[in-house]
């Protein structure tokens, strides 16, 4: 790689990754790199708008144009193609189902799903529609929304099971259970004998996007068990957040180096 461009993304993320603005002094002691060559360097990034400097101190930071940046490439990542791997690990470990859902309205929206090759396994269809608050998937995400959308879908809630979330005020103490959490359950509350867990997926601006979740018959679904799959869950989900731009990624990737 050319070396003055090695020394523009050094000095570039080193400004990203700092919590307070630099001096030039500063970037050159850091990367060693003599004050002349960080001073034209640092003149060209501030003309192409990727770094600030003020001019009444003389310090540097990083500009919101590398936010701009990644934003622009994070809207044509494909969600399923950093999901697919993981969902394919989950089905492995555990022989439940793995299913990857996003929101369309108040409905969750399968989008893929790898199935178990247990006899006796969940029946969803990818491309399936079903309501948000009746299963783990769907809680997932709406646990995540605006207090505004979460009342809405409070109040249009129908019952599909003995199990299903009817009860507005029910509905809240389950969303504030999920964001403690940090997973969902579904205990029979769309299809009667079929339980399911779900994490949250995030873009690189910590929005919740979409979800992964496990599901299977209830009998396979004990409590112990649905501990596991959380765990599961949240490992995959943060992968595939860090793939998409987001989630603590160093810390995430020690994590699931350590599980799979």
């Amino acid at each position: 790689m050319n070396n003055t461009l090695t020394k523009g993304i050094q000095i570039l993320e080193m400004l990203c990754h700092s919590d307070r603005p630099l001096r030039l002094t500063d970037i050159a002691n850091e990367l060693g790199l003599m004050k002349s060559n960080v001073h034209r360097l640092l003149h060209s990034l501030v003309e192409q708008n990727y770094i600030i400097k003020d001019e009444r101190t003389g310090e540097y930071s990083a500009s919101i144009k590398l936010w701009e940046l990644g934003s622009a490439v994070l809207s044509k990542l494909d969600l399923r193609k950093y999901s697919e791997k993981w969902m394919d690990s989950l089905t492995q470990l555990t022989s439940e189902s793995s299913h990857l859902s996003v929101i369309d309205n108040m409905q969750v929206v399968y989008v893929h799903k790898i199935d178990s090759s247990s006899p006796i396994r969940a029946y969803t269809q990818i491309g399936g529609r079903v309501p948000l608050y009746c299963v783990a998937t769907g809680k997932i995400m709406l646990a995540y929304q605006s207090d505004v959308f979460i009342e809405r879908v409070s109040k249009n809630l129908e019952q599909h099971t003995p199990n299903t979330i009817t009860n507005p005020k029910k509905l809240l103490l389950e969303v504030e259970k999920i964001r403690k959490q940090g997973y969902a359950v579904n205990k029979g509350e769309w299809r009667e004998d079929v339980y399911g867990v779900a994490t949250p997926i995030s873009d690189g601006s910590g929005n919740v996007i979409a979800a992964i979740g496990l599901s299977g018959p209830a009998n396979r679904f004990k409590p112990q068990k649905i501990k596991e799959f959380a765990q599961l869950l949240t490992q995959a989900s943060s992968a595939i957040t860090f793939a998409l731009g987001g989630g603590n990624g160093h810390l995430n990737l020690q994590r699931i180096t350590h599980l799979w």
